[in-house]
C-alpha cells in the first residue's frame, strides 16, 4: 500500500471519528499523522515494521494501524464506524465544502442520508433552517454536488494512463495468440491527449475478425461483453472500455474514423474521398492535406492550417531545458532546494531550474517572510557555485491578493530573478471582480509568469471565471508569459485558450508546479496539452536554453 492511499484511509477514519463525536486528541492524532504521511519523502512499505513507530509524528498507535494497512490492506475501526454509518453520508465526506460537523447536522438534524436527498433538500430551500447554514451556504453545497455528479465516470488522463498502458499489453499479448497478424491502437479521446477521459477506445485490426471476436469474450482480463457496435467493459474503477474490431484491410480508416472528433472526421473525409488507404498519412495526403498529429484532431483550425500547410511544429518533452516553477522544504514541498535542483540537474538532465517557494502570505503553506527569501538567496548563491555551469533561478510564487496587488514591496520583488504571480485564496469571484483583479497583478512591472490563470482542479473545482481574451491580451501588452501548470489536476491554462495566446505573441511556460522530485514527471502531462494547443519549443519560455532564458529574465528586470 502506497503512502497516498494510507493517508487516505487514516483521513477517513478521523472524519468519520469527528462525525461521531469520538475523542477530539484522538481525531486530531490521526488527522496530523494523514497529513504527515502524505508529505513523507520515503515510501513507508519499504520501513521495517519496528521502525515505523520512529516516524516523526506516529506514535505506537499510529504505527499498529499501519501495519495493519500493509499487511492486511484494510483497517477493522474504520470497517466498524464504517458499518454505523450511512453509506451515503459516507459519501458526502466527498463533497466540497462541508466537513464532517456539517455533514453530522444535516444527518442528525435535517435526517438526510444521501447526497440526492442532500441535493432535493438543496432545491427545496431546506438547507437554510438548519444551524450554521445560510443561502449562501447551501448554494455552495448545490454546486458542489452538481460538480460531483457530472464528474461520475470521469476520469484525469493521468489516473487512466498507467492502467491504459497495461490493458494495451495484455491485449497484445493475447493478439499475439489469437490473430499474430492483427494492428491495435489507441483511438478517442485518450489518443488526443484529452485531460479528462470518459472512455478508454481501442481498435483492432484483425486478418479474421470473426475468431477475435469470438475469443475477445473469453479474455480474461477484463469482462467483455458484446454490445451494439464493439465490445465493451467496465474496469474495478468505473472506467469504460471499449473495442472496435475491424478487417485488417480496413483498420488505418477506422483507426483515423475512432481518433478525431467528429467534425473533424468529417471534414478530412469529405476531401479525402472513398476508397482504401495504407496508413493515416495516406488519408491526410489524398485529401490535400499535412498529417495533422492526432493531439490537434479537435476541429479548431488545424484543417485551414494543414491547407496552408502552416501547422506548429509541435513541443516534446525533449525540447525542454529547464524546469520553473517548484517548491522545497522552505514552504510546503517535500525534497530540500539542493535535492530538488540536483535532480533536476542529474536525473533529468537540465540546464537550469526555478525555485518558487510560496510567498508569504500562504501562511498555510510556511510562505517565505522576507528574512527568509534573504536566507534561501543565499543558498542558492552557494549552490550555484556549486552545481556550475546549472543554474538556480530566485523565484517565487507571489500571492495575488484581494486587490491584485502582489504581496511584497518592490524591494523584495526586484530581487527575484522572476515571479510567478498566482491566486491562492478568495477564490469564489464572479467574471468581473476575477478578470480585473488578474489584469492589476499582470500590471505590476514584476510580474513575469501568470500562474494557473483559473485556480481550477480537473473534476473537483470548477476555478474562478475570467474573460480570457481580456488576460490574454494584458499578458501580451505587459510581456507576461502564462503558465501551463503540468500537475493533471490543473493543466491550466486550458488548451482551448493557447492559440489565441500564441497568436497575441504571448509565451507559455510548462511549469511542473513540483513539490517533490516526482513533481517534475508531471511535465509530460503539460507537453501533452500544450501539443493540443498548438505549443511549439520557440513560443515555450522553458523551452530556451540557459543562455536564452537569463538574457530574457535580465531583459525583464525593471
Amino acid at each position: 500500500m502506497e503512502n497516498k492511499a494510507i493517508a487516505r484511509t487514516l483521513r477517513l477514519l478521523s472524519q468519520l471519528m469527528e462525525l461521531h463525536e469520538e475523542n477530539p486528541f484522538k481525531i486530531k492524532s490521526i488527522a496530523n499523522a494523514y497529513f504527515k504521511i502524505d508529505k513523507l519523502p520515503f515510501a513507508i512499505k519499504d520501513k521495517p515494521i519496528d521502525e515505523i513507530d520512529k516516524i516523526d509524528g506516529i506514535g505506537k498507535s499510529l504505527a499498529s494501524k499501519i501495519v495493519e494497512l500493509l499487511q492486511t490492506g484494510e483497517l477493522e475501526e474504520l470497517k466498524t464506524i464504517i458499518a454505523k454509518t450511512p453509506e451515503g453520508v459516507v459519501e458526502m465526506l466527498d463533497i466540497k465544502g462541508i466537513g464532517p460537523k456539517k455533514i453530522a447536522i444535516i444527518w442528525r438534524v435535517l435526517g438526510i442520508e444521501s447526497i440526492g436527498e442532500l441535493y432535493y433538500a438543496c432545491n427545496e430551500n431546506r438547507l437554510i433552517e438548519a444551524k450554521g447554514f445560510g443561502l449562501k451556504t447551501q448554494e455552495e453545497i448545490k454546486n458542489a454536488i452538481e460538480f460531483k455528479l457530472a464528474a461520475n465516470g470521469r476520469f484525469l488522463y493521468a489516473k487512466v494512463e498507467a492502467y491504459a498502458s497495461t490493458l494495451f499489453t495484455q491485449i497484445s499479448e493475447w493478439l499475439v495468440k489469437v490473430d499474430h497478424n492483427s494492428s491495435l491502437g489507441f483511438a478517442g479521446q485518450y489518443r488526443r491527449y484529452c485531460e479528462i477521459i470518459d472512455e478508454l477506445d481501442f481498435v483492432i485490426g484483425a486478418e479474421n475478425p470473426e475468431t477475435v471476436e469470438q475469443e475477445l469474450l473469453n479474455f480474461t482480463h477484463i469482462s467483455i461483453i458484446a454490445g451494439e457496435n464493439a465490445f465493451l467493459a467496465t474496469n474495478a474503477s468505473g472506467l469504460k472500455i471499449r473495442i472496435s474490431v475491424i478487417p485488417k484491410e480496413n483498420f488505418y480508416l477506422e483507426w483515423f474514423k475512432q481518433t478525431g472528433n467528429a467534425e473533424h472526421v468529417e471534414k478530412v473525409l469529405k476531401l479525402a474521398g472513398n476508397g482504401s488507404f495504407s496508413t493515416e498519412k495516406d488519408i491526410y495526403s489524398r485529401a490535400g492535406l499535412a498529417f495533422i498529429e492526432p493531439e490537434l484532431r479537435e476541429d479548431f483550425d488545424e484543417i485551414e492550417l494543414a491547407i496552408a500547410n502552416k501547422l506548429p511544429n509541435l513541443i516534446t518533452y525533449e525540447d525542454l531545458k529547464g524546469s520553473l516553477h517548484n517548491h522545497s522544504t522552505y514552504s510546503d514541498g517535500v525534497h530540500t532546494l539542493e535535492e530538488m535542483a540536483i535532480y533536476c540537474k542529474e536525473t533529468l538532465n537540465m540546464q537550469y531550474f526555478g525555485i518558487c517557494d510560496h510567498s508569504k502570505t500562504a501562511f498555510y503553506a510556511k510562505g517565505l517572510n522576507e528574512e527568509r527569501v534573504f536566507a534561501q538567496h543565499k543558498e542558492i548563491d552557494a549552490l550555484n557555485e556549486k552545481l556550475a555551469p546549472f543554474k538556480i533561478f530566485k523565484g517565487i510564487e507571489s500571492d495575488i491578493l484581494n486587490d491584485g496587488s502582489l504581496d511584497y514591496s518592490d524591494e523584495v520583488l526586484k530581487s527575484f530573478d522572476f515571479v510567478v504571480a498566482s491566486v491562492h485564496s478568495n477564490l469564489r469571484m464572479d467574471e468581473e471582480k476575477a478578470t480585473t483583479r488578474l489584469l492589476k497583478a499582470i500590471e505590476n512591472p514584476y510580474t513575469t509568469i501568470l500562474g494557473h490563470p483559473t485556480g481550477r482542479l480537473l473534476l473537483t473545482r470548477a476555478g474562478y471565471p475570467i474573460d480570457y481574451k481580456k488576460i490574454i491580451d494584458a499578458c501580451a501588452a505587459n510581456k507576461v508569459v502564462i503558465e501551463i501548470n503540468a500537475n493533471p489536476l490543473r493543466l491550466d491554462l486550458d488548451w482551448r485558450w493557447h492559440r489565441y495566446a500564441l497568436e497575441k505573441g504571448v509565451l507559455l511556460s510548462i511549469n511542473s508546479d513540483a513539490h517533490r522530485t516526482e513533481g517534475f514527471h508531471d511535465m509530460r502531462y503539460g507537453i501533452m496539452v500544450g501539443r493540443k494547443g498548438g505549443l511549439s519549443a520557440e513560443k515555450c519560455l522553458n523551452a530556451f536554453s540557459l543562455v536564452e532564458i537569463t538574457a530574457y529574465f535580465e531583459g525583464k528586470r525593471v
